[in-house]
């Protein structure tokens, strides 16, 4: 994969920044979007696909990209698909940091250092490639105002610019009402990208934890040593999301 297109997490990343502010919409369940969104990535790179609810990997060869590829690497160690739910859930410590970090380095935001109540240490983040943010949101306004089914990449990126409710970011107020609604209804436009936007709103209502089975038997009960029904899939522990930053961001 070339360094010549955004991926979608640096995409979802520069929509959620607010140019007045420097601060991110969203902070807690933009974490979750942006794991989310290195999946799509991932399934748009031919690496990884969709199996029912879960993640296959299908060619774990190296995207080029380094965080991409340490997620990719992190999916085939599993050695068996896992639920969309479970990855987004699990912890993914620094992650938005780590994207700040690259689009600062690429010359498409500045980093501007602050205090907290005069006391904490936080950095804003400003656009410095206005054109490139722009040309992200047109895409997204064509697809809602023309309704022409997008191509996959815009649909997936509407479905997780829902899914982390950057909905009222992007088109606030009552006249927005309608937009927002029409952004919700682009999810179905991407099989991998409606997946992984579910997931991300099912990890916030606290569907994650809990694995679909069946109804246990009448008057039967977990045996001694028995795994509770809320403990996630072994080597995706969960976590409370709050941001995670080796530098503080005011949100």
């Amino acid at each position: 994969m070339g360094r010549s297109r955004r991926t979608l997490p640096e995409e979802l990343l520069l929509l959620a920044l607010d140019p007045a502010t420097g601060t991110t919409a969203q902070p807690q369940s933009l974490d979750l979007g942006l794991a989310g969104a290195q999946l799509v990535e991932l399934a748009l790179a031919g690496r990884i696909a969709p199996d029912g609810d879960r993640i296959a990997v299908v060619a774990p060869r190296p995207t080029g990209d380094p965080t991409l590829d340490s997620a990719l690497e992190l999916l085939r160690r599993r050695g068996a698909p896992v639920r969309a739910v479970h990855w987004i859930g699990g912890p993914r410590l620094g992650l938005r940091q780590t994207y700040l970090s690259h689009l600062e380095r690429c010359g498409m935001v500045h980093a501007v250092p602050g205090q907290m109540c005069g006391v904490l240490p936080t950095t804003r983040y400003q656009a410095t490639e206005t054109a490139i943010s722009r040309e992200i949101r047109a895409r997204l306004d064509s697809a809602i105002r023309t309704g022409v089914p997008p191509d996959p990449r815009t649909a997936a990126l509407a479905a997780l610019a829902h899914a982390v409710g950057l909905g009222k970011h992007l088109y606030p107020g009552n006249e927005g009402r309608s937009s927002r609604s029409r952004l919700r209804d682009l999810i179905r436009h991407d099989p991998m990208g409606g997946l992984v936007a579910h997931a991300v709103m099912d990890v916030q209502n606290g569907a994650g934890a809990q694995p679909r089975r069946g109804p246990a038997a009448p008057g039967r009960q977990p045996g001694p040593g028995s795994r509770p029904a809320t403990e996630p899939a072994r080597g995706v522990p969960m976590q409370p999301h709050h941001g995670s930053m080796a530098r503080a961001v005011a949100h």
